[in-house]
């Protein structure tokens, strides 16, 4: 996925309300910027940081700039949570996810389970069609990339509903994007929100099945890398 507009560079002054970032651009300018991640965050973003925006001139937005990365010595972290299915989706599509090939139509946002939405939904007339939940991963600890950084209902939820979709005989897909550059192994944050955890273990001895894969981020792009090992 290719950014139609070149990212701007700036420091970030601070992060507040979940959803708002006071932001010095690279000429000085101060702004506020939406910051599209409802998690807490941890060991993305500090005070004095570089971070990369993009913008919209669309006139009915209120912010027009929106935090995409938080800069490391390592390379950048992806904290804008709308990214990973744009590029999961692109990435399955020309064939650059092994274990997800083999399939005619990937669609996007498809109703299924008690009221929810599948983030993909990968379809061939010849098998059995393969759901595919995504989640941005960029908490880390020594060396180690976990998932979540925050409690999260609504992510239990679609862990079960994943679990129902492989009892009707369909594939379930739980695919963590490694959103940063660093990190080892992928495991789950069982101290933040053991009841994911347990759900996740749950889910996997349910026959869902658990992929980690790596994000190649630069300013102008993002793609799909290597695998991520599990450890749970």
């Amino acid at each position: 996925m290719k950014y139609s507009v070149a990212l701007r560079k700036a420091t970030l002054i601070r992060r507040y309300k979940r959803f708002l970032a006071d932001v010095e651009l690279d000429d000085g300018t101060l702004v506020t910027a939406h910051c599209p991640n409802t998690g807490s965050m941890e060991s993305c973003h500090a005070e004095g940081c570089v971070v990369w925006l993009s913008y919209s001139d669309n006139p009915a937005r209120k912010l027009q700039w929106t935090w995409e990365f938080t800069q490391t010595a390592e390379g950048l972290i992806g904290v804008n949570t709308a990214r990973p299915n744009q590029v999961v989706a692109m990435a399955v599509e020309q064939g650059l996810i092994p274990s997800l090939t083999g399939y005619q139509t990937v669609r996007r946002e498809v109703k299924y389970g008690k009221n929810s939405r599948i983030d993909l939904l990968l379809e061939s007339p010849e098998r059995e069609p393969c759901y595919v939940e995504i989640k941005n991963a960029t908490l880390r600890r020594r060396d180690m990339i976990l998932f979540p950084d925050a409690v999260t209902e609504r992510g239990l939820k679609h862990l079960e509903e994943l679990s129902e979709m492989v009892k009707l005989g369909r594939r379930a897909v739980m695919l963590f994007f490694v959103n940063r550059p660093d990190g080892r192994a992928f495991t789950v944050a069982d101290d933040i929100d053991p009841k994911y955890g347990t759900g996740l273990r749950a889910a996997i001895t349910a026959g869902v099945e658990v992929l980690a894969i790596r994000a190649v981020s630069t300013p102008h792009g993002i793609t799909t890398g290597e695998s991520v090992p599990l450890e749970f």
